[in-house]
């Protein structure tokens, strides 16, 4: 018996759940500077595609980077990188 269930699916408690690797690849994008502060993030329909997720998962990494002071979402404008220069 390898101690494994047959409808045990892969990435158990400790994998990295999909929200999270999202928001952790746009704030290293950040951090690094390829993301420049005032600078418009892709849709999020759009990043959903790119990420290869669903958008609802892009919706709660949007809110996760938004909690750590990365980005500013304006209702009809898009998403943009914060001016962290103040902090």
């Amino acid at each position: 018996m390898s101690g494994r269930s047959d409808i045990e699916a892969e990435g158990g408690s400790d994998a990295e759940l999909a929200y999270m690797r999202v928001a952790n690849d746009i704030e290293s994008r950040i951090k690094s500077g390829e993301l420049r502060p005032g600078a418009r993030l892709l849709a999020e329909r759009e990043l959903a595609t790119y990420y290869g997720v669903a958008y609802l998962t892009v919706r709660r990494a949007m809110k996760v980077l938004r909690e750590r002071g990365l980005i500013n979402t304006m209702h009809g404008r898009g998403t943009f990188v914060a001016d962290r220069s103040e902090t």
